[in-house]
């Protein structure tokens, strides 16, 4: 895939022709509404609001809020600066500090930064975007469904064109050209103003490593201390991630049916890695000709595949999926499986948005029905899914072309990985790493899932970004930690 680096007129590839904002630019603090966060804040956490241009090629025109959050640092003789961070999602993360804080963020980060969060354009309580998704799209997700032969890609090309046409006339149409990681990027340099700050730090995990990259492209020399965590690649969520996705699933399965073949008394599912990986087939195929009917309708074979890699992004929910394994195997009703999300058409509308505004995805229906006749065998586990097409094959072309990932700017960025990521493979990783040059800096971790600072068990990996927060060391070179913490 081809992606152009000349911006459009009025907006350099330096980040915005309207740099400056305007001199009543500011965010009023106040204490953060109850609801947005499912856990607790600390007490001295505060919210606001900024307003930002709508088209940063007409910054005198329209213009939008974006929801911030501050954690502040209680000791200023230790404060370095602001921590900006974001969650992923791309999702609201306006309550992402106080996320940060019970998995652990230490406390002498704490100190030496104000931690910033904020709900990118579109999203959550930033002027929110929607594309009138039905109850039945909303339970699609963002993800295509696993295609069993060609006729289910043409089938889920048709539902990708209708929710296509919805994100380009529903109500929030007018922003549509305007939500774009590139915007984004922009956006987090206005609450740098707003902030009084003459650079600022970024911790960013999974999408956020794109938003991070495209931050540090665009103001390079805004840039302080660069953090991105479970790295996309350095083309961002586009149809390769997606593809990647698969190979993630086969990185990442061999933890769960090596956890489920250790537990064979309690489960029953196999009391090998080959006959576990052998049970997913089989319970795949099974619910493939006869789905499981469930108080929230048919719970079929995409189903089961889909859950299989949302639940591999972290140890703590392998019981969970073993138990629901167990159920499927006794013909049973699967239990409902924990967790939420508010306001989920936002997010899923708001991700649409983002995502193919930034990528140029391919438009043929016969290109997917090829790639996933490819990955359903390559990637036996979840690659007719990973392949399969998405509402951006319709999409407009975008306002301007994706913000080129390069080795140009200060050497300030850290990247950290897990060697066995479902979501953000190694593969991805090191692609951004090959993009960024002598810019960066990888540190990769022997462990599985989604996600390595702070809440990651090895220490190794952990002290790595702890100490580049704190000192501005980053290793000398690339380098791996092994399982039990050592690095080598």
């Amino acid at each position: 895939m081809s992606i152009g680096t000349a911006l459009v007129p009025g907006v350099s590839q330096a980040g915005s022709a309207a740099a400056p904002a305007p001199a009543s630019s500011g965010i009023k603090w106040e204490k953060c509404p109850a609801g947005i966060s499912t856990v607790p804040m600390p007490a001295e956490m505060q919210c606001g609001t900024l307003k930002v241009p709508l088209d940063y090629r007409a910054p005198e025109g329209r213009t939008i809020e974006i929801a911030v959050s501050r954690l502040a640092s209680k000791k200023p003789e230790q404060r370095r600066g602001v921590l900006l961070t974001n969650p992923g999602g791309p999702a609201p993360g306006q309550s992402y500090p106080a996320m940060l804080v019970t998995l652990g963020l230490p406390q002498s980060v704490r100190d030496s930064y104000d931690v910033i969060g904020m709900d990118p354009r579109g999203m959550g309580r930033s002027t929110p975007v929607t594309c009138d998704l039905t109850t039945a799209q909303q339970a699609s997700g963002n993800i295509p469904p696993y295609a069993l032969n060609a006729a289910d890609v043409t089938k889920r090309a048709g539902e990708a064109r209708q929710i296509a046409q919805q994100c380009a006339t529903s109500k929030t149409a007018w922003m549509l050209p305007h939500v774009s990681p590139a915007n984004t990027a922009r956006d987090m340099d206005r609450i740098r103003i707003a902030l009084g700050e003459e650079k600022i730090s970024f911790a960013g995990a999974s999408w956020g490593t794109h938003l991070g990259a495209v931050y540090t492209t665009l103001f390079p020399q805004r840039s302080d201390r660069i953090v991105l965590d479970s790295n996309l690649g350095a083309g961002g969520w586009d149809y390769a991630s997606d593809r990647l996705w698969s190979r993630g699933v086969e990185d990442r399965f061999p933890d769960f049916a090596k956890y489920v073949a250790a537990n064979h008394r309690e489960y029953g599912l196999g009391r090998t890695a080959s006959q576990v990986r052998a049970k997913y087939f089989e319970l795949a195929g099974r619910l493939d000709r006869k789905p499981v009917q469930t108080p929230e309708g048919p719970f079929d074979g995409a189903a089961f595949r889909l859950i299989n890699f949302g639940f591999l992004y972290g140890s703590a929910q392998l019981p969970i999926l073993a138990d629901l394994w167990r159920s499927l195997d006794a013909n049973q009703s699967p239990k409902p499986l924990p967790g939420s999300v508010d306001n989920i058409e936002n997010l899923i509308s708001a991700r649409y948005y983002m995502i193919c505004n930034d990528a140029a995805w391919p438009k043929s229906v016969k290109s997917y029905q090829r790639n996933v006749a490819v990955d359903r065998i390559r990637y036996p586990l979840f690659g007719a899914a990973g392949a399969n097409i998405t509402p951006c094959a319709f999409w407009p072309e975008p306002t301007e072309p994706a913000v080129r990932i390069t080795d140009r700017g200060p050497a300030n960025v850290l990247m950290v990985q897990n060697l066995r990521d479902p979501a953000t493979p190694l593969a991805g990783a090191l692609n951004m790493r090959k993009a960024l040059g002598a810019r960066a800096t990888m540190v990769t971790a022997d462990q599985g899932g989604h996600g390595v600072y702070p809440m990651s068990k090895n220490q190794c990996a952990k002290h790595a970004v702890t100490t580049f927060l704190l000192t501005g060391e980053r290793p000398a070179h690339d380098y791996h930690c092994s399982a039990d913490a050592e690095p080598r």
